[in-house]
C-alpha cells in the first residue's frame, strides 16, 4: 500500500467514525421529538423531565462531532470534495443540536400545562405534527448516509405540509381564544409548541439543503416557499 492509499484509507476510517457519531446524535434527537410530544399528550412529567435531562448528552455530541472534525481537517488535509463531508457533519449536527434545543422547550412547557385545561384535541394535533417532522428527520438521515440528493430534495419539499399543520392549529387556538379570554393561557402555550416544532422542520430543511450541497456541490436551485402565514393572517371581529 502506497502512502497515498494508505492516507485516504485512514481518512475514510475517521469519516466512518464521524458520521457514527452524527447517526448516534440523530436517533437521540429524533427520540426526543416523540418523547416530548408524548409526555404532553400523556401529561407525562417524568417522560418531560427525561427528555430534558438527555438533551446534555445531544449537546456533547454536537461538541464531540466538532473537536473530532476539526482533527480530521488538522491531520488528513482531505481535498475539496471530502472537506464538503465534513463540514456538512458539522453543520447537520448543528440543526440537529436546535431541534434537540426545541425538543426540551417542548417538554418544558409540558409542566406548565399540566397546571391547566387544555383544549380537547390539541395535544393529539401537535403529537401528529411533531411525527411529520421525525418521519422528516428520519428520512432526511437517510438521505445523508446513502447520499442520496433526491431524498433529501423529496424531505425539503415536504416541509410545507409542517407549515400547512401550523397554520392550521394558530387558527384553531386563535378561534378558541376569541371564544373564551379563560383559554388565552394555555392556548399561548400550545402555540408556542407548535410553533417550535415548526422550526425543527426548518432544521431539517436546512439538514436537506446541506446534503443537497455535499453530494452536487451546488446549494439547491430554487428557494422554498414557506407556508406559514401567520404572520400576515387577519383577525377578524
Amino acid at each position: 500500500m502506497n502512502q497515498s492509499s494508505h492516507i485516504s484509507s485512514s481518512f475514510d476510517r475517521d469519516l466512518e467514525a464521524l458520521q457514527a457519531l452524527l447517526m448516534k446524535m440523530g436517533g437521540l434527537v429524533e427520540e426526543a421529538i416523540m418523547d416530548a410530544a408524548k409526555s404532553l399528550e400523556t401529561r407525562d412529567e417524568d417522560l418531560a423531565m427525561k427528555v430534558r435531562e438527555r438533551d446534555k448528552v445531544v449537546d456533547q455530541l454536537e461538541e464531540r462531532i466538532n473537536e473530532e472534525a476539526a482533527k480530521l481537517v488538522a491531520l488528513r488535509a482531505p481535498i475539496a470534495s471530502d472537506m464538503r463531508l465534513i463540514l456538512s457533519v458539522i453543520k447537520i449536527s448543528t440543526n440537529l443540536e436546535r431541534v434537540g434545543d426545541y425538543s426540551k422547550n417542548l417538554a418544558k412547557r409540558t409542566t406548565v400545562l399540566n397546571k391547566l385545561p387544555v383544549q380537547e384535541g390539541a395535544p393529539q394535533s401537535i403529537r401528529r405534527m411533531a411525527r411529520e417532522v421525525q418521519r422528516m428527520l428520519h428520512d432526511v438521515l437517510d438521505a445523508y448516509m446513502q447520499r442520496d440528493a433526491e431524498l433529501a430534495l423529496e424531505v425539503r419539499d415536504r416541509d410545507a405540509d409542517v407549515d400547512q399543520m401550523y397554520n392550521a392549529l394558530f387558527r384553531e387556538f386563535l378561534t378558541f381564544m376569541m371564544e373564551d379570554p379563560r383559554n388565552i393561557t394555555a392556548c399561548m402555550h400550545l402555540h408556542f409548541i407548535a410553533k417550535n416544532i415548526e422550526r425543527m422542520g426548518d432544521h431539517v430543511t436546512s439538514i436537506a439543503d446541506q446534503i443537497v450541497y455535499s453530494v452536487t456541490g451546488q446549494a439547491p436551485g430554487e428557494t422554498r416557499k414557506k407556508r406559514d402565514i401567520t404572520s400576515i393572517a387577519p383577525i377578524e371581529d
